[in-house]
């Protein structure tokens, strides 16, 4: 039995991400247990997401954050640990009308270097992004 589709296609900040994610060079989207996923071989974004014990947040963004910034994004109360993926590192951020695209485009860029091919991060170089 599939997942349900947990997003709308009209969502506005989906609409976002998916630019800011869909611009990295080879990257796609992939729908997998009802979210959208962006990969480039490997996940670096997952849109939507849930803290341990069911708390959903259907507008944020789960990513791979640098390991040196891990630690300050945890104190921010913006960002949490999901459900899932947070043993694996991932944290989320919660996305709404004010949010700072401009760090949400830096966040998926550290998430996709950490997963994407070389050929993949050296077209990103190339491209001076």
């Amino acid at each position: 039995m599939p997942h349900p589709i947990m997003f709308t296609d009209d969502d506005p900040i989906l609409a976002k991400v998916r630019e800011f994610a869909l611009a990295l060079p080879d990257a796609t989207e992939v729908i997998a247990h009802g979210r959208p996923t962006f990969r480039c071989g490997k996940m670096f974004g997952n849109y939507g997401g849930s803290v341990k014990g069911g708390v959903r947040h259907e507008q944020s963004l789960l990513f791979i954050p640098d390991p040196t910034e891990r630690e300050a994004l945890i104190g921010d109360q913006r960002f949490y640990i999901p459900a899932y993926f947070g043993p694996a590192g991932w944290l989320g951020i919660l996305l709404d009308d004010d949010t700072d695209w401009t760090e949400v485009a830096e966040l998926l860029d550290a998430s996709f270097r950490q997963v994407a091919p070389k050929r993949s991060i050296a077209k990103l170089d190339a491209a001076g992004q």
